[in-house]
């Protein structure tokens, strides 16, 4: 239900301004107006409603909280609850949910409802927040109900949702069809009581001769065709019929031999009937006067009659003024009060930006950390435990993203799934977080492999993969903008294979592969052309047996590639020191493995002013500035970056850029690392 007034007002801007916009008709109709009041929370529902059709909107009831000044107890006011809820049935609901204790606090609850309105009280227990158990009241009973709006109606005979300007054109159109047709049939009657009084009038300007002739008829039947065989003087009323027109009282299939002929009038059958019908007491001279009154009137109106149907500016005229008259007669305040909430926002506009860690771990859970958590410590330092995992489970993906970022999840299975970083639960570090299932619809069997956060979806801008296998995949990052519930295809893995690396990428950019074996490969972008989801990529890399990618990196002039072996023992090399050769080669050495190095683990590109974050199998994390770590040429081993216990090994790495506004003191050379900005 709408609010009458606001329909109409909305009906007449649309009259005078057929090109109004939907946003600016929403400023006459802000919304449904229910006979029961209460309040509707928020307008996101509303604006969607009326642009597309379909919308839901959230009905409150309204509330107050109210404080009692000596037992500072608190007790909610219920005054007007949505439309179509029963108001006993829901004290019941509420009764039940205190008695199964699912709702805490309510120490009474009573009907104080009287022939001046609603009021429902609610009394909270001492120490209690009403604003707590109002909430849960709206979550848990229909004191917030939702009502979904489907606008669809017969337009021309077929089903179609409308917006609300087409719902108000259909409306105006038909009213513009009711007038039309009712001035048609008005206009009919009109012209047929004015041929009616025509005939009086000319009998009254002839009725001598037309007593006479009555008389001198045997029957009535020859008397009316008499009165219609001849014709009669028109004086009486030929200066009413000349300024109305000739034809302005001729009824539609009237033939022609009747009216006004060579100066005669010509009485019509029906007119003749009349005449006979005329009792005797309408010849006085007032009765008379009556009959010449009426037909004025008649003929005024048939010409505004004809005016409405010959004149579309005066039609429109003539439903603005009835549209005018019906709101002034039935116009009523609004009752539903349309206010702000977080409805009218997305989540995300809720949520403080901030750098989150993210982590995701072998067995599936995922959680997240504020960055300022972590205190940058020495190289070579012991770290502090990043998470709890259970024997055999290790943290298997790490970065550092906004809250506000979206990540894109590659399964093992080659899909791709949409999580926002602020939807990952915040956990401690003790905390082994959330299992990813309950984030995401994984099938049984699928693992996520790899996970890169965006942005912004830019139309110049790929996602670049690489697998296990040295194969390289780009596909244009705009495929990816279309989140899916269900997730969507995103590469087409061969058995064994799975994903080691994504970035986002232009043609400008080179890409460079590591693998296990300390080997890495640079090439430019734009040797990889872009392919679609589903398709299995090209080779990057040509691998040895036994051997595997296990980073990929877009190098910058200015950056470094830290390489990090699974015993912590890593480097910094210039990226100058990799040159630009083809793809699909086994590539240059990044760094020796040997027994004390073990595997190369991982690499990623360092800025001065970057720190890194490392994680072991066992859960330990540490996070060094990256300027301490010492910068060697490509064939060497590098230097201890982590100390690791007895059967413990990296898994991860990443790196965190920090604001350069913070700066940090070091106080010895195995202490930790605080924030002093």
């Amino acid at each position: 239900p709408h609010n009458l007034t606001e329909v109409i007002n909305g009906c007449l801007a649309l009259i005078n301004d057929g090109d109004i916009s939907i946003d600016e008709l929403m400023a006459h109709i802000p919304g449904p107006d229910f006979p029961t009041g209460a309040t509707i929370n928020g307008k996101a529902g509303i604006v969607q409603a009326y642009r597309t059709g379909r919308g839901r909107i959230y009905v409150r009831a309204c509330a107050d909280i109210e404080v009692d000044e000596k037992t500072r107890c608190e007790t909610i006011i219920i005054t007007e609850i949505p439309y179509q809820l029963n108001k006993s049935r829901l004290i019941e609901r509420i009764a039940e949910l205190v008695k199964e204790k699912k709702i805490e606090g309510i120490s009474e609850l009573r009907d104080e409802s009287d022939k001046d309105g609603l009021r429902v009280v609610i009394e909270i227990k001492r120490g209690e927040m009403g604003e707590v158990v109002l909430n849960n009241l709206y979550a848990q009973t229909q004191l917030q109900s939702v009502f979904g709006i489907n606008v669809v109606a017969l337009v021309d005979g077929q089903p179609k949702v409308l917006n609300l300007k087409q719902l108000l054109e259909c409306f105006v159109s038909h009213r513009r069809e009711v007038v039309t047709r009712r001035s048609i049939y008005l206009l009919r009657k009109a012209r047929d009581r004015a041929h009616t009084l025509e005939g009086f009038a000319i009998a009254l300007a002839n009725i001598d001769e037309i007593i006479v002739l009555i008389k001198q008829a045997p029957t009535p039947a020859e008397a009316r065709a008499a009165m219609v065989a001849r014709g009669w003087e028109p004086s009486g009323v030929l200066p009413m019929l000349e300024k109305a027109g000739s034809s302005a009282t001729r009824p539609d299939g009237l033939e022609a031999v009747y009216g006004f002929v060579d100066g005669q009038y010509y009485l019509s059958p029906n007119q003749a009937r009349d005449i006979l019908e005329l009792r005797l007491h309408r010849l006085t001279g007032m009765e008379q006067d009556k009959i010449i009154e009426e037909f004025s009137v008649r003929l005024e109106e048939i010409a505004e009659y004809q005016s409405i149907l010959g004149d579309p500016t005066r039609l429109m005229s003539v439903i603005r003024e009835e549209l005018e008259a019906l709101a002034a007669e039935f116009s009523d305040p609004r009752r539903t009060q349309i206010v702000e909430s977080q409805h009218d926002f997305t989540v995300e506009d809720l949520i403080t930006e901030e750098e989150r860690v993210v982590t995701m771990s072998h067995a599936g859970y995922a959680k997240t950390q504020p960055l300022a958590d972590y205190q940058a410590q020495r190289r070579g330092g012991m770290g502090k435990s990043a998470t709890a995992v259970k024997d055999e489970d290790f943290v298997e993906h790490l970065l550092v993203a906004s809250t506000h970022a979206t990540i894109l999840c590659f399964t093992n299975t080659g899909k791709v799934y949409w999580l926002k970083v602020y939807q990952i639960p915040v956990a401690g570090r003790n905390s082994r977080g959330r299992p990813i299932i309950n984030l995401l619809p994984l099938e049984e069997g699928e693992r996520i492999n790899s996970i890169l956060p965006v942005e912004e979806y830019r139309d110049n801008q790929y996602v670049l993969m690489a697998t296990a296998n040295g194969t390289v995949k780009k596909t244009a990052l705009t495929q990816y903008s279309n989140p899916r519930k269900v997730g969507l295809r995103a590469v087409d893995l061969a058995e064994g294979d799975q994903l080691v690396g994504t970035a986002v990428v232009d043609d400008d950019k080179d890409v460079m592969l590591f693998s296990s074996e300390g080997k890495a490969v640079r090439f430019a972008g734009s040797d990889v052309r872009p392919m679609g989801r589903v398709s299995k990529g090209v080779r990057g890399m040509r691998l040895p047996p036994g051997q595997r990618v296990i980073s990929m990196v877009i190098p910058e002039e200015a950056g470094y590639l830290l390489t990090v072996c699974d015993n912590g023992f890593g480097k910094r090399t210039a990226t100058a020191e990799f040159p630009t050769k083809g793809r699909g080669g086994k590539g240059m050495i990044a760094i020796q493995v040997s027994d004390r190095n073990g595997p190369l683990l991982g690499a990623t590109q360092l800025f001065v002013g970057d720190e890194v974050m490392l994680i072991s199998d066992q859960g330990t994390m540490v996070r060094i500035r990256g300027d301490e770590v010492s910068v060697i040429g490509r064939n060497t081993q590098g230097v201890r970056v982590i100390r690791l216990k007895d059967h413990e090994t990296l898994v991860s790495l990443a790196r965190i850029a920090e604001p350069e506004e913070i700066e940090l003191v070091v106080t010895d050379e195995n202490s930790s690392v605080e924030d002093q900005g």
